[in-house]
């Protein structure tokens, strides 16, 4: 079955332009104009990927972003200003999985669809469950939970989260958690993944200003903490 992708954008050119080029790719696509025609078209279609620009004549993307976030795990790709470094770090830290900024190729975008699609489809292969004393990470389920409370984390920080996890005790950098995440090479910069960390240790941590499961290791990267409570 073809994957459906929901693309909110006022920009009626861009939308076309995307939505002809993702069908001849083989996913249905489906547009909205406006935020809230793309929130309500989020529970009406069931969309298996978002793509949100930025600049909506009634709601911005951030809010956006953030109701649907609320609402749903869908993957969301943010479409935001050249440059704008700002733009991206407040999506990220609302809950969108990647970003991409304006002009862009569009087989960039494919690129960056078909990886966090591929992270929301997750491996084939039962994964045994990660336990780290109170804390429970399960690549199956994809869920996570401490002392039995579910914990809440974008597709993308889940990966991260497992990818830290399944090398406890190993400094990894910023550039190999882009690599073993993404799976791609594709432009990404250094401070998203320490927003996404942020976001991670915001669910994991007891005290995420002073976490004790990923620990910063300066200059280097981060490490999870082999032994936790």
């Amino acid at each position: 079955m073809a994957e459906r992708v929901l693309i909110v954008d006022d920009d009626i050119r861009l939308s076309a332009m995307l939505g002809d080029y993702l069908s001849g790719n083989g996913y249905v696509v489906y547009t909205a104009a406006t935020a809230t025609a793309g929130l309500t078209d989020l529970g009406r279609r069931a969309p298996d990927a978002v793509i949100l620009d930025v600049m909506l004549p009634d709601l911005d993307g951030f809010e956006t972003c953030r109701r649907m976030r609320a609402v749903s795990d869908v993957p969301i790709l943010m479409l935001t200003a050249k440059g704008e470094e700002t733009d991206r770090i407040v999506g990220l830290e609302l809950g969108a999985d990647d970003y991409l900024p304006k002009p862009f190729n569009p087989r960039e975008l494919l690129a960056r669809l078909k990886a966090i699609l591929r992270r929301r489809r997750g491996s084939a292969v039962v994964s045994r469950v990660l336990r780290f004393g109170r804390l429970e990470i399960d690549p199956g389920s994809r869920s996570i939970q401490i002392d039995g409370r579910e914990c809440a984390l974008t597709s993308y920080q889940f990966d991260l989260l497992v990818a830290l996890a399944e090398n406890a005790g190993r400094t990894l950098s910023r550039e190999q958690l882009m690599d073993t995440v993404k799976g791609e090479e594709l432009e990404a910069f250094d401070r998203s993944i320490d927003v996404h960390i942020s976001r991670i240790r915001a669910a994991i941590e007891s005290d995420p200003k002073h976490p004790r499961r990923i620990i910063t290791v300066r200059g280097a990267g981060y490490v999870f903490a082999r032994f936790q409570e």
